[in-house]
């Protein structure tokens, strides 16, 4: 029923209202008013039945199944007044009880009484339709049925004991008759105080207000003309007046209506608002418990106890009233429950970054001051700034980089321990904290650094990442440092290794003199050794006996201050300032007078820029440290390592080829990365092949050894040797082995370090 059909259900219920007072006059004779009178309750019931069968068609869930109730009970009503016209028009009995009749009257209040159960389920909302136990409490209605059962048996005690009970001892002959009487007050009682409390305890916003409205006065009215009905009966009346049926004709009406209303829109801001409830709308419930209590108390103090009746309707209040306590200790402990979990979620959220989960910058700075108030634990700090992360936000938009920001926090996780802390600072800085028993710090800024350059996915596209860090091992007996310089200190490194050309990793030292500057420190040298700068030799060994069978130099860069500048920063700043040729030589040299004058008899790696293959600068340099220490060509392999792409394939051939006719071997460096790809393979004629870390420290096993012993096999019809990289554990080296490489380097078998602290002993001297 719609706001604008509401005038015609008003100008009904008048015409109603008028037809039932003038009928009630009788003017043309007691026998047609009783006609009319009948006629209008059986049209009224069966127009309650066809509205709520007519509307129940077109809605669904809750809408529909308590109209089909309502409907069912007023069939049945309609049945029995059918029953009851026949007895009093035709048979002429009057106003005979029990009958048939009563059947059909009583069974309409359980119907409608498990429909203002399942009305009162309505009022969950679409969005909560999940079963939780609190609804069966307060959103399923429960609670309300019970305070309904507890006033309907509180005042049914009061009334039986002020009248109804001597009334109907009085008249009932038998207990059939007693308990039909009986049945009217009392089933019209629980029916009514559930609407009642339904109505009071409702909102007044709902969108089933105006259902439930309605048919509470419809049932009122039905139970007030039920009382009359009862009353007349009881006293012996051999007739009603149709003004006593009035409401058995607007009850069914109203009903008809309520049927007929389906809620509109809950309004938007509206949906999720609480509705209060007042003190004494908790306390209505007990109101007539406590006049039922000083009624019996009043009785025992007179000496005339409680009759039967009183007693068993009197337990079965208190076992109601224990039943709602019951339910009201669950509600709160739920509450209770909420509470807490609201409590933790807020708390979580205060302390996390909702981007990634990470911990933010309050909790990341709470756990940095107790790690230095600890002074026993050593710690760690790692500065993490993402270079360039502007391109990726203007490239994919802002998810794009809310999707890159997430993927990058997982990567970082993944890199450290379960108890360290990982967190967001804000944007696209990350701060890392390790405790306790650590590994040496520069390699797990490198496991994170190896771990970022892995591309990621974003919508679709593979995106490179790099990372600045700058890194703080804060010294045990430094006084009065705190977490604020700490992060000062991690900043400004991070800072400085950006301003050194970015995807570096900057250790913090204390210093007087600026940023690092490897590229100033290389000129004053003036072909000379740069102070602070040497090598560092990692073994290359045999995998079926763990022998050495040759040393990879490696660069090394300490600033005056102690400050240690990972190799990648001043390489590259060398490259950028035109440096590179004169790095690549120094290398060079120093490899071949330390492994001559260590006099070790083992072939020596070398890494030179793919850039300068093919320049004869780099020629004249290797042939020139050969002869100056006297070191067999056999004995020196030139790694390619491709930071940037061969410039010239055809003339890097060439080169290889000059460099091979010298006696050389040249090897292809970390393959399966960078720009390395099997063209590259095919046009360089190399003599090895060094794989590359992420070929054999994957994530998936099975994939890598099939690639690797792919890689293998096609290096072994290409009769070139292979170097597996980056072999850290036994399963590591398990997989390559089982795919067919010889031999490997890694940590597993030793770290870098200078000659002097190699393991000599398994080296065979020369």
């Amino acid at each position: 029923m719609t706001v604008r059909r509401y005038p015609v259900a008003a100008v009904l219920v008048v015409v109603t209202v008028a037809l039932v007072v003038v009928n009630g006059f009788a003017f043309w004779g007691d026998t047609f008013a009783l006609w009319v009178d009948d006629t209008m309750q059986l049209a009224a019931g069966v127009g309650a039945v066809v509205c709520g069968v007519l509307v129940a068609r077109r809605v669904h869930g809750h809408q529909r199944w308590w109209r089909v109730l309502v409907a069912t009970g007023m069939a049945g009503w309609s049945l029995g007044q059918c029953a009851w016209s026949w007895y009093q028009l035709v048979d002429g009995r009057g106003l005979p009880s029990p009958s048939p009749a009563d059947v059909g009257y009583l069974s309409f209040p359980v119907f409608a009484l498990a429909a203002l159960f399942v009305l009162a389920r309505a009022r969950v909302r679409p969005d909560r339709e999940r079963w939780q136990p609190a609804q069966w409490t307060a959103h399923f209605g429960v609670a309300v049925v019970l305070d309904g059962l507890i006033v309907t048996g509180s005042l049914f005690i009061l009334t039986w004991t002020a009248a109804l009970g001597q009334l109907v001892r009085a008249t009932a002959p038998d207990k059939l008759t007693w308990a039909v009487a009986i049945s009217y007050p009392l089933s019209d009682l629980v029916i009514v105080v559930v609407a009642v409390l339904l109505v009071v305890f409702d909102r007044v916003d709902r969108p089933y207000r105006t259902n439930l409205l309605l048919a509470a006065v419809g049932i009122v009215a039905l139970a007030c003309s039920d009382s009359v009905f009862a009353y007349l009966v009881s006293i012996g009346a051999e007739s009603m007046k149709p003004w006593s049926d009035g409401g058995f004709v607007l009850g069914p009406l109203f009903i008809a209506f309520a049927l007929l209303v389906t809620p509109g829109q809950r309004r938007r801001d509206d949906t999720g608002s609480p509705g209060g409830v007042d003190w004494w709308q908790l306390a209505l419930p007990y109101v007539p418990v406590t006049a039922v209590a000083l009624l019996i108390t009043a009785q025992l103090l007179a000496g005339a106890g409680p009759d039967g009746v009183e007693v068993f309707v009197g337990v079965l209040v208190v076992f109601l009233v224990l039943a709602r306590q019951l339910l009201s200790l669950l509600d709160n402990r739920l509450l209770l429950r909420r509470v807490y979990d609201g409590q933790q979620q807020l708390t979580h959220q205060a302390y996390h970054d909702p981007l990634t989960g990470l911990a933010n910058r309050a909790l990341f700075a709470d756990r940095l001051d107790r790690a230095v108030e600890s002074t026993d634990r050593p710690l760690v700090l790692i500065f993490v700034d993402l270079d360039d992360f502007k391109e990726v936000n203007d490239r994919f938009g802002h998810a794009g980089g809310d999707v890159l920001l997430h993927a990058v926090a997982q990567r970082l996780l993944s890199c450290v321990r379960a108890g360290d802390t990982v967190a967001r600072l804000g944007g696209d800085e990350f701060a890392i904290l390790l405790e306790g028993e650590l590994d040496a710090p520069q390699a797990v800024a490198d496991r994170i650094q190896g771990a970022l350059r892995r591309p990621f996915a974003v919508h679709g596209t593979l995106v490179s990442v790099r990372a600045s860090m700058g890194l703080v091992v804060p010294d045990p007996a430094e006084p009065l440092v705190t977490s604020d310089v700490l992060l000062g200190r991690a900043d400004t490194s991070m800072y400085a290794g950006k301003r050194l050309g970015k995807d570096t990793t900057v250790v913090y030292r204390p210093s007087q003199d600026g940023p690092p500057d490897f590229p100033a420190a290389l000129r004053r040298a003036a072909g000379g050794i740069p102070e602070g700068f040497g090598l560092v030799f990692q073994p290359i060994v045999r995998l079926a006996d763990e022998t050495p069978v040759a040393l990879e130099a490696l660069a090394r860069w300490t600033t005056r201050d102690g400050t240690v500048v990972s190799p990648e920063t001043f390489v590259r700043a060398a490259e950028g300032a035109g440096l590179g040729a004169e790095l690549d030589a120094l290398v060079l040299d120093l490899a071949c007078r330390e492994i001559t004058t260590a006099g070790l008899d083992l072939t020596v790696h070398v890494n030179v820029c793919a850039s300068r293959l093919g320049a004869a600068a780099l020629e004249r340099s290797v042939g020139a440290a050969l002869d100056r220490y006297r070191l067999p060509a056999s004995r020196l392999v030139v790694e390619i390592t491709e930071t940037v792409p061969v410039p010239d394939l055809a003339a890097g051939a060439a080169a290889i080829r000059r460099l091979q006719e010298l006696g050389v071997r040249v090897a292809l460096d970390d393959f399966g990365a960078g720009y390395s790809s099997l063209t590259v393979l095919h046009a360089l004629p190399v003599d090895l092949i060094k794989l590359d870390r992420a070929l054999t420290t994957g994530v998936q096993p099975e994939r890598d050894a099939a690639l690797c012993r792919s890689l293998v096999g096609l290096c072994a019809d290409l009769e070139l040797d292979v170097v597996a990289e980056g072999i850290e554990t036994a399963e590591q080296a398990s997989l390559v082995t089982r795919a067919g490489c010889t031999t490997a380097q890694g940590y597993l078998y030793g770290r870098p370090a200078p000659l002097s602290a190699l393991r000599l002993s398994a080296i065979p001297a020369g």
